[in-house]
């Protein structure tokens, strides 16, 4: 049985390679690389190919166009709202995208070309080194949707900046330019634009000319305890966020983003 070449499997994910170097990227531009339905089932799939990939040993992820990720599509949320059942395969969704890129023992590098919100900040972030253009902005906005950050801020940011400045940020929804992102140990490195490119490269040819078993090893066990701890914090994050689904701030959030207008939170 002849199986499709790993380029040719997906619809919103352009993947090409160069050497043993490959890049997956997110490719809805018209969108912001919001995740509808089919590019998150797809983020839930990939990591698992490319970890049985054989022809590579480093991967990056990026956005195509002028943004990394800008989180989820408002239109897919509407479609939860009104069919909330679709919700559960939502929530096995974002738990298998986390745990694939935990797993993945190959070195996994952000190249974060424009704003990381939301789903796209908690992609960016679970990967191993991260680069920003300076220009970005990188945040989890869910509560400013009436939404609950439960695919996978709150097991994330903790770990990077500590919990004070992890429950600021997630409380608010607040965007951090990628300088302060780096300054804070959110992201690796903020650099501009023209260089980002060139920044990616250098790291990743370093990479691909070290000992990649020792490589893929060390981020392996330095992996151990984080998979620890996002194990014990995702049900509980992707069950409350289906909870907040269901609730009318939610969808006067949603209501407010298609008027073009600030939406009014009852509470409820």
């Amino acid at each position: 049985m002849r199986q499709v070449p790993l380029e040719e499997r997906y619809e919103t994910l352009t993947i090409t390679r160069e050497g043993r170097l490959l890049t997956i990227t997110m490719n809805r531009p018209d969108s912001l690389n919001a995740a509808d339905a089919l590019l998150h089932e797809e983020l839930a799939h990939v990591f698992y190919d490319v970890a049985a990939d054989p022809g590579s040993d480093v991967i990056v992820l990026t956005g195509a166009g002028r943004a990394f990720s800008a989180g989820g599509d408002i239109p897919w949320m509407q479609t939860a709202i009104d069919r909330p059942d679709s919700f559960e395969q939502t929530a096995r969704e974002a738990k298998r995208i986390v745990f694939s890129m935990l797993d993945l023992e190959k070195p996994l590098i952000a190249r974060v070309n424009g704003h990381a919100t939301g789903l796209g900040a908690t992609l960016a972030l679970f990967c191993d080194v991260i680069f920003a253009a300076d220009t970005a902005r990188i945040g989890d906005p869910h509560v400013s949707i009436g939404f609950v950050a439960g695919d996978g801020g709150p097991a994330i940011w903790p770990q990077l900046i500590g919990y004070a400045r992890a429950k600021e940020y997630l409380m608010t929804g607040d965007l951090l330019p990628a300088r302060k992102a780096a300054e804070i140990g959110l992201i690796n490195h903020a650099v501009p634009p023209e260089e980002l490119d060139a920044a990616v490269a250098a790291f990743t040819a370093r990479l691909l000319a070290g000992a990649t078993k020792a490589i893929r090893w060390s981020k392996t066990v330095t992996n151990i305890e984080l998979k620890r701890i996002v194990h014990g914090v995702m049900d509980a994050s992707v069950a409350y966020e289906a909870l907040s689904n269901r609730t009318e701030d939610h969808q006067e959030a949603v209501n407010a983003f298609r008027a073009r207008r600030k939406p009014v939170f009852t509470g409820r």
